[in-house]
C-alpha cells in the first residue's frame, strides 16, 4: 500500500486561497485523469468540498508522488505552485488513512460532527469509479471511510458536537436567538438547487419560515425542489420556483437569502444587495469603503462633529494626520509620517508648554531619527505613545438592525464580501463561519470517535497488508496442486493396474499431506503480514518456494479485476 494524499483545507489555508483554488466538476474529473496518467500514480480520486481540496492516489514513489500531485493540484486549481505550496499538507500510508477516516467522521470539518461530508465522500468515490481511476486500494479506502463515518454517527453522540454548515450558518444569522423563533413567519429565498441548497431549503422549512422561493439556472430543478418542499409531510411551508432573472425582485421581498451555486463569479453584488435593502426600507444603506452609499454613488450625511483638534494653536495639521492615521491627535498620533520636530511641538502644546521653532528647524536628520526611534520603542513597550492628557472620545454611530439576512455557503463565494459593510444587512459566509467555529465547544463524544478512528485505521492497515500476501499464498497453493497432479499422473503411468477407488484414495492422501504441510505456514504468514512491517513476508515466501513473480502478479490482477467489477457497481 502506497497511499498518498496532497491537499489543502480550512485548517491550512485562508478562505481567500480556498476560494481561488476551488475546482468545478469538470476540473475535478480532469485532475484525476491526469493523475493516473502521470508516472507515479496508478489510482486517483479527488475530494473537493466548500472547505477542502484533496487528491488521493496510489503511488509507487513517495517524493516523486508528492511533487507530481502538488503540481497537478496547482495546475488545475489555477493557483501558482509557489503560492499554493505553503498551504498544502501531505499524508502518507497509515497517516493518509487516518486523515480520511477523521474527515468522514466530521472531526476535520469546519463544524465538528457535521454529517454532510459522508455524502461528499460517496460522490467522490462514485466519480472515480465512473472515470475508472479507482482501483482496489481507493475502492477499499473510500468504502471503509463511509462505514467508519456511519459507525461514528451511530455509536457516539458526535452529532451533538456539531451540525451541518446550513444549521450552523442559520444559528450565526440568528445571533444567539433560537433559530425557530427567529425564522418563524419569515420569507426565504434559496439560490441554487444542488445538494447544499436543497438542505438549506429543507432546514428553513422545518425551522418554520412561511415561504421558500427557489431560484436556479435550470428551471426544472428549481420547480422540482419547490414541489418536494410543498409536498413534505412535516411542514406547511409555501414553496415556489422562479428564474434567476427574478432574484433582484425576490430580494426586495425576502427576509432570508441563502446562496450556494457552482458559479465562478459573484451571484449577488454589493450594489444589488444595497438596492434590495433600499427597495424594502426606502432609505439608503450605510457607506462603503470610499465613503459613498453602496449602489447609489451618493455620500451619506457627515458624522457629528467632535472636539478633536479644535483647540487653538495645535501644531499638527489635524485633517491630514487624522485622515491618514486614524488616531486622535490628542496624544495618540502615529509615529510614521510625522517628523520629530512636529511631534516635539505637539507634545509641548499638549503640556501647555512652548518650543522655539527656530531650534526645531535646526534639528538634524540624525536627531530626528534618534527621537523617532525612542518614540517607537516607547510605543512598542507601552502599546501607545505616552500622553499627558486623555484623548477625548469620538462620537460613534450605531448600526441599524438587519432587515435582510444572507447566508453564503458557496466556494468560491456567491455574495460580495463588501456586503458585510452594508447597514441593514447581516451576511454569514464561509469565512465568518470558520471564525465562529474556531471557538465552538467540543463534545465529549469526540474522544470516543477518535478512538474509533484509531481502531479502524489499524484494522484497515492489517487487512491491506494481509491482502497483499494473499496472491503469493494462492500462487503457492496453485504450485502445490500442480505438483500433486503431476505426481498422480506419474503414478498412474507406473501402476496402471490400480482401479478408480485406489487411485482416489491415493490422490486424497497426497492432497491431505500437502494441505497439512502448507496450512500452518500460510496461516501464520498471513498473521505476520498483517502486522506493521510485515510486508516483507510475501517476498520471503516467494524466495523460499521459488515462486514465479509473474504468476503471483497474474493472480493479483485476476483478483483485482473481479473485486473491482463488484465494487464499481456503486459505493456503499
Amino acid at each position: 500500500m502506497s497511499l498518498l494524499v496532497v491537499g489543502l483545507s480550512h485548517r491550512s489555508a485562508p478562505v481567500s486561497v480556498l476560494e481561488r483554488a476551488a475546482l468545478a466538476a469538470d476540473a475535478q474529473a480532469k485532475l484525476v485523469q491526469d493523475t493516473v496518467a502521470a508516472e507515479p500514480a496508478t489510482e486517483a480520486a479527488v475530494l473537493a468540498t466548500c472547505n477542502r481540496i484533496e487528491l488521493y492516489a496510489d503511488v509507487d514513489k513517495f517524493h516523486a508522488g508528492v511533487a507530481e500531485l502538488s503540481t497537478l493540484v496547482a495546475q488545475h486549481s489555477g493557483v501558482g505552485l509557489e503560492e499554493l505550496t505553503p498551504y498544502l499538507y501531505v499524508h502518507y500510508e497509515d497517516r493518509a488513512v487516518h486523515h480520511l477516516f477523521s474527515v468522514a467522521c466530521g472531526l476535520d470539518s469546519m463544524v465538528v460532527g457535521e454529517g454532510q461530508i459522508l455524502g461528499q465522500i460517496k460522490d467522490s468515490l462514485a466519480r472515480a469509479q465512473e472515470l475508472h481511476t479507482a482501483g482496489r486500494l481507493l475502492n477499499d479506502l473510500f468504502q471503509q471511510a463511509l462505514r467508519v463515518g456511519k459507525r461514528a454517527h451511530s455509536e457516539t453522540g458526535i452529532d451533538r458536537a456539531g451540525q451541518s454548515l446550513v444549521t450552523f450558518g442559520l444559528e450565526q444569522l440568528a445571533a444567539g436567538t433560537d433559530v425557530q423563533a427567529w425564522a418563524k413567519g419569515r420569507k426565504a429565498l434559496v439560490i441554487g438547487a444542488g445538494s447544499m441548497s436543497s438542505l438549506a431549503a429543507a432546514t428553513l422549512a422545518r425551522a418554520g419560515v412561511a415561504e421558500v422561493v427557489v431560484a436556479n439556472r435550470t428551471q426544472d430543478r428549481a420547480e422540482r425542489l419547490a414541489q418536494i418542499l410543498s409536498e413534505a409531510a412535516d411542514t406547511d411551508v409555501r414553496a415556489r420556483a422562479v428564474p434567476m432573472d427574478a432574484v433582484a425582485l425576490e430580494l426586495t421581498r425576502a427576509d432570508i437569502a441563502v446562496s450556494c451555486t457552482g458559479a465562478t463569479g459573484l451571484v449577488l453584488t454589493a450594489a444589488a444587495i444595497a438596492g434590495a435593502v433600499e427597495g424594502r426600507t426606502g432609505e439608503p444603506t450605510a457607506a462603503d469603503g470610499d465613503g459613498r452609499t453602496a449602489g447609489t454613488g451618493v455620500r451619506p450625511a457627515p458624522l457629528p462633529p467632535t472636539s478633536i483638534g479644535t483647540d487653538d494653536g495645535c501644531p499638527l495639521e489635524v485633517s491630514a494626520v487624522q485622515g491618514a492615521t486614524g488616531f486622535s491627535v490628542m496624544g495618540e498620533a502615529a509615529v510614521a509620517g510625522i517628523d520629530a520636530a512636529t511631534l516635539e511641538q505637539h507634545g509641548a502644546w499638549v503640556d501647555n508648554g512652548t518650543v522655539d521653532r527656530r531650534d526645531a528647524a535646526r534639528r538634524t536628520p540624525e536627531a530626528d531619527a534618534e527621537l523617532i526611534t525612542a518614540l517607537a520603542a516607547t510605543a512598542a513597550t507601552a502599546g501607545r505613545i505616552p500622553e499627558r492628557r486623555r484623548p477625548e472620545p469620538v462620537t460613534g454611530t450605531s448600526r441599524p438592525a438587519p432587515v435582510l439576512f444572507l447566508l453564503d455557503l458557496a466556494m468560491p463565494r456567491d455574495i460580495d464580501a463588501a456586503v458585510h459593510r452594508l447597514a441593514g444587512v447581516r451576511l454569514v459566509d464561509i469565512e465568518s463561519l470558520a471564525e465562529a467555529s474556531a471557538d465552538a465547544p467540543m463534545a465529549a463524544d469526540v474522544d470516543q470517535v477518535r478512538r474509533i478512528v484509531g481502531d479502524e485505521v489499524a484494522a484497515f492497515g492489517a487487512a491491506q497488508r494481509a491482502a497483499h500476501i494473499t496472491p503469493t499464498v494462492v500462487a503457492l497453493r496453485t504450485m502445490a496442486a500442480d505438483v500433486v497432479a503431476s505426481e498422480i499422473a506419474r503414478l498412474d503411468g507406473r501402476l496402471p493396474g490400480l482401479d478408480d477407488r485406489q487411485r482416489g484414495e491415493i490422490r486424497q492422501a497426497v492432497h491431505r499431506v500437502v494441505d497439512k504441510l502448507l496450512h500452518a505456514p500460510t496461516v501464520r504468514v498471513k498473521q505476520l503480514a498483517a502486522e506493521p512491517g510485515g510486508a516483507g513476508y510475501a517476498d520471503a515466501l516467494r524466495t523460499l518456494f521459488d515462486l514465479d513473480p509473474e504468476t503471483v502478479a497474474a493472480v493479483s490482477r485476476a483478483g483485482d479485476s473481479t473485486e473491482n467489477e463488484a465494487r464499481n457497481r456503486g459505493p456503499a
